[in-house]
């Protein structure tokens, strides 16, 4: 899913006024994304509390700080779509920085909430928490 930004992903949004258009856009970046290899959609790295299979990895760079980069994947095409959002957010970060971002700040800009059903905004939420969570444990293990 390379050069999709969240700098694009805004801009697209903020020119499309139909949310149909909106959510076909996120299906289409959920396509792009680099299939996850089929070894790691296993339990562990599969998203708690998303109605949808969503299975989430990280992989430190070689950087210096490294830089987190995360894989993932879904069986749902909007889903696909949000975790492609999530990826163009949180990738390419030190732990530290993933840390400081806003997510919450970012989706309302978006205006995703009130066009998301429960489900779903509670997975997009759970997904967020696990990005967390992956980096706090990477940052823990650089000490």
């Amino acid at each position: 899913m390379s050069g999709v930004t969240l700098e694009r992903i805004e801009q697209g949004f903020r020119m499309m006024q139909k949310w149909e258009d909106r959510y076909r856009l996120l299906i289409q970046m959920g396509r792009k994304l680099e299939p996850l290899d089929e070894e790691l959609k296993v339990e562990e790295n599969r998203v708690q509390g998303c109605a949808s299979n969503v299975w989430l990895v990280s992989e430190p760079t070689d950087d210096d700080p490294p830089r987190l980069r995360f894989r993932a994947d879904s069986d749902a095409h909007i889903v696909k779509g949000l975790v492609a959002l999530l990826l163009a957010i949180y990738s390419d970060r030190t732990p530290e920085e993933a840390l400081q971002v806003d997510a919450q700040a970012i989706l309302n800009r978006l205006e995703l909430k009130g066009h998301l059903s429960p489900s779903r905004s509670n997975g997009l939420f759970a997904m967020v928490e696990r990005i967390r969570a992956l980096a706090v444990a990477e940052a823990a293990s650089r000490g």
